[in-house]
This record gives structure tokens, C-alpha cells and sequence, in this order.
């Protein structure tokens, strides 16, 4: 067993031993790139809220999210403006994977094309009104697109959404990805390419899409990133309660937590970003994946509710609550062998995604339902509920 030795204690920061790597605890924004303007309040319609929560039903769900947030291929974010961002393109081909709906796939992958691609074959973060408005990739964006891509050319018999994934990897493994002392972890953007300490999400890292991308391209960087996204993780979450939204990896294998992408922003803090750790890991086919899911358990478990915002001891920071805390904390008990705390988690979040519509909320229920119920999404976390 790993000893954990509290260093010291300041306002804003922990410092935690790990093994041989120092892990500084502070709390992070949720966002893509180097801190950008955010929309401001809604300006175009949300979905009607619905009189009850959904069932846990992945197909259905998914076909709620098409339904509701997809309008010509363009999954838009009613509740933050209107505008449309890499992540939700890639949240929509999930959906029209798990919902088996070839159509709505083939439209929601040829508006990204026209609408997000960049020349290198990343695709575009934002687009509002019209066009572009921040032309940085997000990698976990591409990274899901690339695993939906493979997806569905599976699931449709098409070789030609194959390749369009095959590609789209080769491109993420080339641009995105970098080689420290922990072993090959990925970028969260190019803006992070050539800064040392590597700027770090660990949400973004998905077990799953690495293994996934690495049979279908036959490259070897794949099988890199499992096992240094996994060795960073593991360090993580063997120093601290929770995982942070945001970190930064050194070269030497250093990890420290970070306020935001480039240490500014919101305290350290898991809230937005660092719930889809576990979910990632959650559905992983590799049971010390799975392992790291349910480490956090005991602490998210202290409560009945999830606060939205929480510091890494896994205090609350704010009174509000998110669809996402619940989901994560179900994939955390999933993960623990807590079985019925998974349905009445997953079911909280649906409830409060029905009551509160949000892009967000509604896309992450329905994907949480899919990793953990279902194997659409080519995961391992299918369960009876």
C-alpha cells in the first residue's frame, strides 16, 4: 500500500506525497482551451421539461437527446446560447450510435464536416452564428468522435466511417499526445503541445476509445496512452479523495492539480470536468481500470446528495447539484460492487436532467446509462439494473 502523508495545509492548497511524486491539492472551470469568454444567458429555446425522469433506458435516452438537442446535424447547447461546440458533435454521434439510428449519424457527422473540420482533421472546438468562433481542438472531443466513428462503422457495415475514424486517430496519436516519465498521456489541446508541465484533463482519458482505436489502427501509441493515462490516474487517485477537473503532468512524471487549463480560473475543485473520470473507467473492459473508478466511492458516498462543485476531500463548495455528480458517483458504486446504489444514482440524475433541462445534463445521463447498462459504446460496465 502507497503511504499518503499530509505535507501541509494552506488556504487554496494541500500538499500530498505520492510514492516518489508530489501532488499539490488546490480546486478547476470546466473548459476546452486556454480560458475563453463564455456564453452568456440562453437566447434560444430550451426542450420542454419533462413531467418525470426518463426511464434508464440507453436507446431511449439517446433518442431523447437527438430528439431534443439536434437540429441538422447541429447539436445545440439551447442553455448556453445557442452555440455549438466539438464536444456535443461528438456527444450526438454517441447517441446516434447508441440509439442505432444510421441517419441521424450520417447528419450529425456530415454538419461536423463542414462545419468543424480543420485542414488537420481535428475539428474545431466552438461555432456560434454561423461559423467558427475558436478554431482549438479539444481533444476529448476528437477522441470521442474517432470512437464513434469506429462505432458506427461496426455497427452499419461502412468502411468508409472506418477509415474516417482511423484517420481522425492518427492525427490525435500524432498532434495530441506527448511522452513523460509516466508514459504517453494526451494533450487536452495543441495550445498545451509545447508547454512544459503538460497541461492535463484526466477526464478526457478514455480507456476504452484507446483500446478500441488501437485494434482499429494497429498503432502502438494507443496501447502507450492506456498505460500512462492509467499510471496518471492511479497517482491521482492514490493522493487525493477526488480527481481535479484540471491537472498538469511534468515531464519527470510530477503531477499537481491545477485551478483550470492554465492555472487560472476557479480554485481546485471537482465539479464539471473530473465526474467523467470515473465514467470513463467505470465502463473499461480492464479490471484495474475499473479498480480506479471505485476508489473515490467512500468519499462521494458520505452524503446523499452530490454537491456540483466539490474540493477534493470532497467537501461541498456550492449547494447546487449536478446530473453529472450523481451519474459519476453511480459508475463510483458500480465500480465498488454497490449495485443498488447505481440505479438510484443514475435515476437522481435522470430526475434532476428532466426538471433542470441542460445540454450537458441530458447528454452525460444518457451516456452514463449507455456505459454503464449497455455495450453500445464498446465498454465492459453493462449490468442488470
Amino acid at each position: 500500500m502507497r503511504r499518503r502523508t499530509l505535507v501541509a495545509v494552506a488556504a487554496g492548497a494541500v500538499l500530498v506525497t505520492a510514492g516518489a511524486a508530489v501532488v499539490a491539492v488546490g480546486v478547476s472551470t470546466s473548459d476546452h482551451a486556454p480560458p475563453q469568454a463564455r456564453p452568456e444567458a440562453t437566447s434560444t429555446a430550451l426542450p420542454p421539461a419533462a413531467t418525470a425522469a426518463p426511464e434508464l433506458d440507453a436507446p431511449a435516452l439517446a433518442s431523447a437527446f437527438l430528439d431534443d438537442w439536434v437540429e441538422d446535424g447541429r447539436v445545440v447547447r439551447h442553455d448556453e446560447g445557442g452555440d455549438t461546440v466539438s464536444e456535443g458533435q461528438a456527444y450526438g454521434l454517441f447517441a446516434a450510435v447508441i440509439a442505432e439510428d444510421e441517419e441521424r449519424f450520417d447528419e450529425i457527422w456530415e454538419w461536423t464536416q463542414d462545419e468543424l473540420v480543420r485542414p488537420d482533421g481535428l475539428m474545431a472546438w466552438r461555432w456560434d452564428d454561423g461559423s467558427i468562433v475558436d478554431d482549438e481542438p479539444a481533444s476529448d472531443a476528437d477522441l470521442d468522435a474517432a470512437r464513434a466513428l469506429i462505432l458506427a462503422g461496426d455497427l452499419f457495415d461502412r468502411e468508409d466511417l472506418r477509415a474516417a475514424g482511423s484517420e481522425l486517430a492518427t492525427v490525435i496519436a500524432d498532434r495530441l499526445t506527448v511522452e513523460t516519465d509516466r508514459g504517453r498521456i494526451l494533450l487536452p489541446g495543441l495550445w498545451a503541445a509545447d508547454r512544459e508541465p503538460y497541461a492535463y484533463n484526466p477526464s478526457y482519458a478514455s480507456p476504452v476509445a484507446f483500446e478500441l482505436l488501437g485494434a482499429a489502427t494497429g498503432d502502438p501509441r494507443w496501447a502507450e496512452l492506456q498505460a500512462g493515462s492509467a499510471a496518471v490516474t492511479d497517482e491521482i487517485l492514490s493522493a487525493t479523495d477526488l480527481p481535479p477537473d484540471w491537472a498538469q503532468v511534468h515531464y519527470d512524471g510530477l503531477i499537481e492539480p491545477m485551478p483550470g487549463p492554465l492555472g487560472e480560473g476557479d480554485p481546485v475543485q471537482y465539479a464539471f470536468d473530473a465526474p467523467r473520470l470515473l465514467l470513463r473507467y467505470a465502463e473499461s473492459c480492464t479490471p484495474s481500470d475499473v479498480a480506479l473508478a471505485g476508489l473515490p466511492y467512500a468519499t462521494l458516498d458520505r452524503e446523499p446528495d452530490v454537491s456540483a462543485r466539490l474540493d477534493l476531500g470532497g467537501g461541498a463548495l456550492v449547494d447546487e447539484r449536478s446530473a453529472l455528480g450523481f451519474t459519476a458517483r453511480a459508475a463510483s458504486a458500480h465500480a465498488a460492487g454497490d449495485d443498488a446504489a447505481v440505479r438510484t444514482d443514475l435515476e437522481s440524475g435522470a430526475a434532476l436532467a428532466a426538471e433542470y433541462p441542460t445540454y450537458y445534463g441530458a447528454a452525460w445521463v444518457m451516456l452514463s446509462t449507455a456505459m454503464l447498462t449497455d455495450d453500445a459504446l464498446g465498454g465492459c460496465g453493462t449490468g442488470e439494473l
